[in-house]
């Protein structure tokens, strides 16, 4: 199993740790409840020293990404990120990314972290760009702060108080102690707050100072309990569930990162021939209206007893405070409303429909 270079400190934490797409991380050190809760009123700090890291330079490294992702690479400019995916011939998801733009000719991709190395294979795979991919996670820690409280708490630092100025989804280098650190207004939680790219070397002590500056606003170590739920309140999809090559982009939700007008993609045209032909099974949230949790892989029936589909999320949260879930079932029982029934254990629960997302942060 690999490590991230904060293992050490989440076992002087107090951390429980699991094993989670082939690294050892913290499931949790308080609770799933109270970091999360933490998170969405004051703020969590969260290792993901696990995603990965690939960066793209050339003359056609645009160009490149055009081709092997869907969202509209063109539209970035410098210090802008942007939200897409990575697609195989047959629309399926290979990853979901954020791609940032340096300038036209250097881009950092983040992946997420059981994929780094399959997606570095499927770029150089498939580039037949003046572009050269550099997989450079193994050079990488990340730690992400979410909540209210992430600006005042960034605020607090001399080096990083300018971070607290950046819009959302932009990013920016600092120095911190002699080192470049990546600072970016992005998130998976559905709060406010940064992530920021380190180096191995400088994590520990990065981690540390941002817990020390946050001791008196509320911030709290999180592990990877509290981010599924933080991430599942907020509908945010997570690879292996709600994304993945046997599932297309469109059935995903993904829509609106496809841009079919920006010129050739892989891809694209099984999107555009299931969008013709129309979308047999579509992503919905729902509410389980009897007693009991759902989980993931459950099967789904409609009111007549067939399946319609699978669970692809579950679990009770604690803002909405309601077992919930997200499945992919027949695009008949999308729509908000609609009652759906999931088996959990031989019996099958009664569950509606609903709107996504769960939760939203207060304006």
């Amino acid at each position: 199993m690999k490590k991230t270079p904060l293992y050490e400190t989440h076992q002087s934490l107090g951390g429980k740790i699991v094993t989670f797409a082939g690294w050892e991380l913290p499931v949790q050190y308080q609770g799933v409840i109270p970091e999360h809760t933490a998170t969405r009123t004051k703020a969590g700090l969260f290792d993901v020293s696990h995603m990965g890291e690939i960066f793209v330079t050339g003359p056609e490294a645009e160009q490149s990404l055009q081709y092997l992702t869907c969202n509209d690479v063109s539209k970035l400019y410098d210090g802008k990120a942007l939200y897409s995916a990575i697609l195989n011939e047959r629309g399926g998801v290979v990853d979901d990314i954020i791609i940032y733009r340096y300038n036209k000719e250097k881009f950092l991709i983040c992946v997420n972290a059981s994929n780094a190395d399959k997606d570095f294979a499927w770029f150089t795979k498939h580039n037949t760009f003046q572009a050269v991919y550099e997989n450079q996670s193994a050079s990488y820690g990340q730690i992400a702060l979410q909540g209210s409280a992430a600006v005042s708490i960034v605020k607090k630092i001399p080096e990083l108080a300018s971070v607290a100025e950046l819009a959302y989804f932009h990013f920016k280098e600092v120095q911190v102690a002699g080192a470049t650190i990546i600072a970016a207004r992005t998130g998976y939680t559905g709060e406010d707050g940064f992530e920021f790219f380190v180096p191995v070397a400088c994590t520990v002590s990065f981690w540390n100072m941002l817990l020390e500056a946050g001791a008196n606003e509320g911030l709290v170590p999180n592990g990877l309990g509290a981010r599924d739920s933080l991430r599942l309140e907020a509908c945010y999809p997570l690879h292996g569930h709600e994304l993945g090559e046997d599932i297309s982009a469109l059935e995903s939700g993904l829509g609106w990162v496809i841009k079919f007008d920006k010129g050739d993609f892989i891809g694209k045209a099984a999107l555009q021939a299931e969008k013709t032909a129309g979308l047999k099974r579509g992503l919905a949230g729902f509410f389980v209206t009897d007693p009991g949790i759902v989980r993931e892989n459950q099967p789904v029936f409609d009111a007549a007893g067939n399946q319609i589909g699978i669970t692809t999320s579950g679990t009770k949260t604690p803002t909405i405070q309601k077992a919930l879930g997200m499945a992919l079932v027949h695009t008949s029982h999308t729509k908000e409303g609609s009652e759906i029934f999931i088996e959990v254990r031989g019996k099958k629960l009664r569950a509606e429909v609903v709107k996504k997302p769960f939760y939203k942060k207060p304006a």
